[in-house]
């Protein structure tokens, strides 16, 4: 029998309240020793907007093992300075070739994460069912694919879209997709195929009080107005960690689950799902 291989993935970590909950349930409560591997979707996690460097090495101070990321990622210019050398940060596949960084990348031999963006309500990228083909055609040219866990991370807005690449990807031979981007937490979680977990979007990790992780007043003014509108990290408590647990055997999945953690200064618990 095939040792079960057990992965926290964790949803789109928003500002300064998004790293403290990781902090808290990684680290302080000891959960990062539960898991063979962890993932989360950092585009969003230095003040809302990207990634610095500062933050980077924080988050792989609590456990991380790889950090996925999406149309964001950009937007802290000191990313440009260390992408390439990090041992942990993936940038979307399908932005064009000569885009610092990589769209996959291989860890201990064992799990392959890939990254790519949507293109339906997105900024113009390439096609991401085109650029799937690319990555499997590349892989088993090289003999990389056999035996390995093939982990997706979808950024996109449309859930059709995310859906249809879910099942696509798994008719390739992948062995997770999960959804990032609208910060909504999903309620769908399947394994196609008999082999590839599924989640339309696993949620956000920052305040419970704002708007997808971001200060209310500014969201409710610009939606009224139509204006462009600063956004700030809403930092208020409680805070809430949205994230999936998927257990593997070989590179097969056998079991997805939705996990939420919310704690505050005077209380703490683990929501099941």
């Amino acid at each position: 029998m095939q040792d079960t291989f057990k992965l926290l993935f964790i949803g789109d970590i928003v500002g300064r309240s998004g790293r403290r909950v990781v902090e808290k349930f990684l680290v302080e409560d000891g959960n990062a020793k539960n898991y063979d591997f962890i993932i989360a979707n950092v585009e969003n996690a230095s003040h809302g907007f990207g990634l610095t460097k500062k933050n980077h090495d924080e988050l792989l101070s609590y456990g991380i093992n790889a950090m996925t990321s999406g149309n964001h990622i950009w937007d802290k210019k000191d990313v440009f300075s260390y992408i390439d050398e990090s041992p942990a940060l993936i940038r979307p596949y399908n932005y064009h070739s000569s885009t610092p960084g990589v769209g996959y990348k291989i860890f201990n031999d064992k799990i392959i994460i890939i990254n790519l963006l949507g293109k339906t309500f997105m900024p113009p990228i390439d096609c991401p069912f085109v650029s799937l083909d690319k990555i499997f055609d590349e892989l088993k040219q090289n003999d990389i694919l056999q035996d390995k866990i093939v982990f997706v991370d979808f950024h996109a807005e449309a859930t059709a879209e995310k859906q249809c690449l879910a099942k696509y990807a798994a008719s390739l031979g992948a062995s997770a997709v999960i959804g990032t981007h609208t910060h909504v937490p999903t309620a769908d979680e399947t394994i196609f195929e008999n082999h590839c977990a599924y989640l339309t979007d696993v949620g956000y990790c920052g305040s419970a009080n704002g708007i997808i992780g971001m200060e209310y007043q500014a969201s409710l003014k610009r939606l009224i107005t139509s204006m462009n509108e600063r956004f700030e990290v809403e930092t208020t408590m409680p805070y809430i960690l949205n994230a999936c647990e998927i257990e593997f055997s070989g590179n097969c999945a056998t079991s997805i689950m939705r996990k939420k953690f919310e704690f505050s200064d005077d209380k703490e618990q683990e929501i099941e799902n």
